[in-house]
């Protein structure tokens, strides 16, 4: 097997999508990151990093049994061996995973550039690892909850999560809003639309109102996000973490 010496890492647990684990320029100072003493490297195919970067489900066996204990933590002067944690790349991309013991990639990091090249011309030349998976050919179903990658492409990091926040309170607006509830909502988006929506059943505005936020982000979903938001302690809670790294350097 091949390894890695002093990996950076900087965990983001049970993420589903690979949007969500940040790249090492969206890394704040507020995040823990870690230095793993040594990772064991296993270079697969695109598609099965594909999986491993966009699911929570168990990973093939075989590549559990390959990287048992392979790779270390280091705390104070104790080494400490890690069940299932490992660097999977295709020789372009590449991800850290650890499964903290499970059979599933519940942690996940990007790299540091300096070393994920290093990676790529580690691995360069090396053949692929087959790992045999049934279900790999299964097409993932995307949601309100879970949307598709191209709805956060070109976001940056507080964007996505602020969108994903605002997915949120629409997809609460679906289960509990009466239909005065949501006409209201929608033309706080689309005041112009306002006699339109008037005519409109719930799916109809639902559906539209949704059709028209899930693309893109601007200041108009943000001010729109935080209006819909207003009087929910958890949904607060959750706008206010996006926005304290930005305090703390107003202080600064």
């Amino acid at each position: 097997m091949l390894h890695m010496k002093d990996i950076w890492v900087n965990w983001f647990e049970g993420e589903e999508n690979s949007y969500n684990v940040c790249e090492f320029f969206e890394w704040k100072k507020s995040d823990k990151i870690e230095l793993l003493d040594q990772v064991t490297v296993v270079k697969i195919n695109s598609a099965l990093l594909d999986y491993i970067e966009n699911s929570l489900q168990e990973l093939p066996e075989e590549l559990l049994a390959d990287v048992y204990r392979q790779s270390f933590a280091r705390q104070k002067s104790e080494r400490t061996p890690l069940d299932y944690c490992f660097i999977a790349t295709d020789g372009l991309r590449a991800i850290v995973v650890d499964t903290i013991g499970y059979h599933t990639p519940i942690r996940k990091s990007k790299m540091v550039p300096r070393q994920e090249e290093q990676l790529r011309q580690l691995v360069e030349g090396h053949p692929e690892a087959e790992y045999y998976m049934d279900y790999l050919e299964c097409e993932k179903e995307y949601h309100i909850l879970s949307p598709e990658p191209r709805l956060m492409l070109g976001l940056i990091r507080k964007e996505k999560q602020l969108k994903q926040l605002l997915f949120m309170a629409l997809d609460q607006l679906y289960s509990e809003a009466e239909l005065a509830e949501l006409r209201y909502w929608y033309t706080e988006w689309a005041p112009h639309k306002y006699h339109a929506i008037q005519f409109m059943d719930f799916e109809e505005a639902w559906q539209s109102l949704y059709d028209e936020i899930k693309v893109g982000w601007s200041v108009k979903h943000e001010n729109f996000c935080h209006a819909m938001i207003k009087g929910q302690p958890f949904f607060e809670k959750l706008w206010e973490l996006q926005f304290e790294e930005e305090k703390r350097k107003t202080k600064k």
